[in-house]
């Protein structure tokens, strides 16, 4: 795949972890799997500092496996018992608590693709899910097994492997309900094609996960039958604020890799102050147990790193490569206020209960961050 891609697949961005996963994983797998359950969460939550040996173009290296999703360590246990079971995994929660990351990184370990991606949404039609058709061909010689299109679904039950449902609960109940016969039976029937070639039997390995935000709820509400097909898992925000300072930093850092603002300095103290407001707000108080509004943009902390990438990219661009307190709250308002005036509301009044309490006391770079309370216009 291109070097100039704007991101890379879980299974292309760490190869090295993969392979080194595969030449060392002695566990049993399960059918249709690349690597052990074990293998599996260790690519998931890393090898806590221990290199693993493997050979890479004819010649011995190592690598360390990163952890890749911070949270519930028993609930990626979970879902890999899940997604070995007969039933489907569920992973539902609020916006931006890593539902698709999970899930992307689960389907890259144990597929090795994780590119088999349904994108709920109201447009989704069940062709697009299943199979479609060649016109020119179907035309030329009618429903073959030629002329069949085949889409996700139909792929990863063929070839079994994992298959990614995205805002599941986005997509109109008739579409829905095409994963029911996937789930129960492990089939797929194709009318227009005779015999055999009519019947997709599910091959061991294949398995579906859908991810639902929360805020979603009576859009498009599952049935009952669908539901008792999947196993739900609630991917729950970050608590701890030092893991959620961990997470931001990880993500910035890998999103500005290669750019031109690969270089700037984006330091802890700035970066504490950034993860702090999300959190706060999100919790709907501070860290010294003040009550705060909230409003209904999502603070999560894939918004936090959305800022604090911005943030770094206006640094470089207008600034001297070194992140301001001034350049979080220039890109914070484009994040947290969606509603422009209940959301800047917020705002503003957490910039009067917290911010300026701290800035007062002349704690770490909160004065600065005060002071560019004026960059909330509205």
């Amino acid at each position: 795949m291109s070097k100039l891609a704007l991101r890379l697949p879980a299974e292309q961005r760490y190869p090295d972890e993969i392979a080194a996963l595969l030449a060392n994983d002695r566990d049993a797998r399960p059918a249709g799997w690349r690597l052990s359950p074990r293998a599996v969460e260790t690519f998931l939550l890393g090898s806590s500092g221990r290199a693993l040996s493997f050979p890479r173009d004819g010649a011995p290296a190592s690598v360390e496996i990163s952890r890749k999703f911070y949270g519930d360590d028993v609930l990626v246990q979970r879902a890999i018992v899940t997604l070995a079971s007969d039933r489907g995994l569920l992973l539902i929660g609020e916006p931006g608590t890593a539902k698709s990351w999970l899930s992307e990184h689960l389907a890259a370990a144990i597929s090795g693709s994780s590119l088999l991606t349904i994108q709920g949404s109201a447009g989704v039609t069940e062709d697009q899910i299943k199979y479609a058709w060649n016109y020119a061909l179907l035309l030329a010689e009618g429903p073959t097994p030629r002329a069949l299109v085949p889409g996700p679904l139909y792929v990863g039950m063929r070839e079994g492997q994992i298959v990614r449902f995205e805002e599941i609960t986005r997509t109109p109940h008739e579409v829905q309900d095409t994963l029911l016969s996937a789930l129960s039976d492990k089939v797929m029937v194709v009318p227009e094609l005779r015999g055999d070639d009519g019947v997709v039997l599910a091959r061991q390995g294949f398995n579906i996960i859908g991810t639902a935000n929360t805020r979603d709820r009576g859009v498009n509400e599952m049935s009952s039958a669908l539901k008792r097909r999947f196993n739900f898992e609630t991917v729950p925000p970050v608590e701890a604020l030092a893991e959620e300072v961990k997470i931001v930093r990880t993500q910035v850092k890998h999103l500005l890799a290669g750019s031109t603002a690969e270089r700037v300095s984006l330091g802890d103290d700035v970066l504490d102050l950034l993860v702090t407001t999300f959190h706060e707000i999100r919790s709907g108080k501070t860290l010294d147990g003040v009550k705060l509004e909230r409003g209904g943009a999502v603070m999560s902390t894939a918004e936090a790193v959305s800022v604090g990438f911005n943030a770094a990219l206006y640094a470089n661009f207008f600034g001297e490569n070194v992140v301001e307190p001034e350049h979080l709250v220039i890109n914070l308002a484009g994040a947290a206020v969606k509603d422009a005036s209940e959301d800047l509301k917020v705002l503003k009044q957490y910039w009067d209960v917290a911010v300026k309490p701290r800035a007062t006391k002349d704690v770490g770079l909160w004065k600065k961050y005060y002071k560019a309370r004026t960059f909330l216009k509205g």
